[in-house]
């Protein structure tokens, strides 16, 4: 199984932290995003849209990070426990999901991307977007440890890294107590990595 993956890339990292999670054996594929390596024709068979991650298994080749999260968690836990089967936590880890595709890459990510690569974004609407979801996140878990039932699930995973490097693109984590909790809850599990600190000379937008 290889992962084609930028190691600074929150989406790639989501799945390096699943797989340790799960201690499952990945062979790590470094993209050079900098010099357009994800752009080319041999990259572009395995994931038209010029992307990280890619996961090629065998004859299954996936590439978008949620997906390979529920292919992952499906297929290295039998136990059912990060991708629970009751169709209403299978659906409460799908909300969570989305949101981690859509408001926490449009918010706190593009905030990440702006303040270290520089990305052309309007800084304010990303940052009023990130409070805005980190407002409902941290009253989302103050009661709860994990987002969906009793475990983690992979919408923890999902909602982990671009979350816990937030203070990257200016979003101050002291605001929302809850989920630092959270974080450091996802930080003690047996088997996590971190994702490393941003190389402040990279210079592109991590996913394009």
């Amino acid at each position: 199984m290889k992962l084609y993956d930028l190691a600074l890339s929150g989406h790639s990292h989501r799945v390096r932290l699943l797989a340790s999670l799960l201690n499952i054996t990945i062979e790590l594929v470094p993209v050079d995003l900098l010099n357009g390596a994800h752009k080319q024709p041999d990259y572009l068979a395995k994931n038209p849209f010029g992307q990280v991650p890619t996961l090629v298994d065998g004859d299954v080749t996936l590439y978008d990070s949620n997906a390979i999260l529920v292919y992952l968690a499906s297929r290295f836990d039998p136990a059912r426990t990060w991708l629970p089967e009751s169709p209403e936590l299978a659906a409460q880890v799908q909300i969570w999901l989305s949101k981690a595709a859509n408001e926490l890459a449009s918010g706190p990510g593009a905030a990440r991307l702006i303040a270290i690569f520089g990305a052309p974004l309007d800084k304010e609407s990303v940052q009023a977007k990130s409070h805005a979801l980190f407002a409902v996140m941290n009253q989302h878990l103050a009661e709860r440890t994990w987002f969906v039932g009793q475990t983690p699930t992979i919408a923890d995973v999902a909602l982990y890294s671009y979350t816990a490097h937030a203070p990257e693109g200016g979003i101050d984590l002291r605001e929302y107590p809850h989920i630092v909790r959270w974080v450091e809850a996802i930080e003690r599990l047996p088997g996590f990595v971190a994702m490393p600190d941003t190389d402040t000379d990279a210079k592109l937008a991590l996913e394009n």
